[in-house]
């Protein structure tokens, strides 16, 4: 690849973007540095953060899946500034991430942050690792009292990532933004009242 963004924009995406009148810009961001490679200081924090994000894969035919995967903050760790890695939490046992991975180890990170509607999106190559009862012990001991059961581990190592702009995505709140918001009103409401309260005694 000339550019990182190369892993997306083929050259038949290229055509199209010249088609639709958008080559250009794209070319001067190529030129300009375009996509990172390493995980910034920004992008680390940001993953810290999450509690959900989407891992797609594709198997040996070329058929897509997309698996979501959630915990606590900090689920998804920054290992290295190419690395990121996480406990893979039992579920319903349909093993499709994982068949596609053997058969074909490139994956796709997808981070969504509603509230700040903030979204990545990082290629890569993932690998699922069975055999490190030790790095899976340490990945869930991370986890505090978080109901879930690690079965193993998955490493995915950046090959690319962009930042994308926030048009289109809708503000949605978890319930501990929600609470705070809520407690902050309360907090102001209760102040505004007890200042009616002295004035009100003045008069």
């Amino acid at each position: 690849m000339k550019y990182a963004s190369d892993i997306a924009f083929t050259e038949t995406v290229k055509a199209i973007q010249a088609r639709k009148g958008s080559r250009q810009l794209y070319a001067r961001m190529e030129q300009q540095g375009g996509w990172q490679t390493d995980i910034s200081s920004e992008l680390a924090a940001f993953v810290a953060r999450q509690r959900s994000f989407y891992l797609a894969t594709a198997n040996a035919d070329g058929q897509p899946y997309i698996q979501h995967r959630g915990g606590p903050p900090g689920f998804l760790k920054v290992i290295d500034k190419r690395t990121l890695v996480f406990a893979d939490f039992r579920g319903n046992r349909q093993y499709i991430s994982q068949g596609n991975l053997a058969d074909n180890p490139r994956a796709f990170i997808f981070l969504m942050d509603y509230y700040s509607k903030i979204r990545f999106k990082l290629w890569g190559q993932a690998e699922v690792i069975e055999d490190q009862p030790d790095l899976l012990a340490a990945l869930m001991s991370a986890q505090g009292e978080y109901p879930a059961r690690g079965e193993q581990v998955v490493i995915f190592r950046v090959d690319a990532w962009d930042r994308n702009c926030p048009q289109h995505i809708p503000q949605w709140l978890d319930p501990e933004q929600a609470e705070a918001l809520l407690a902050g009103r309360d907090q102001r409401i209760a102040e505004l009242e007890e200042q009616v309260s002295q004035l009100k005694a003045r008069g």
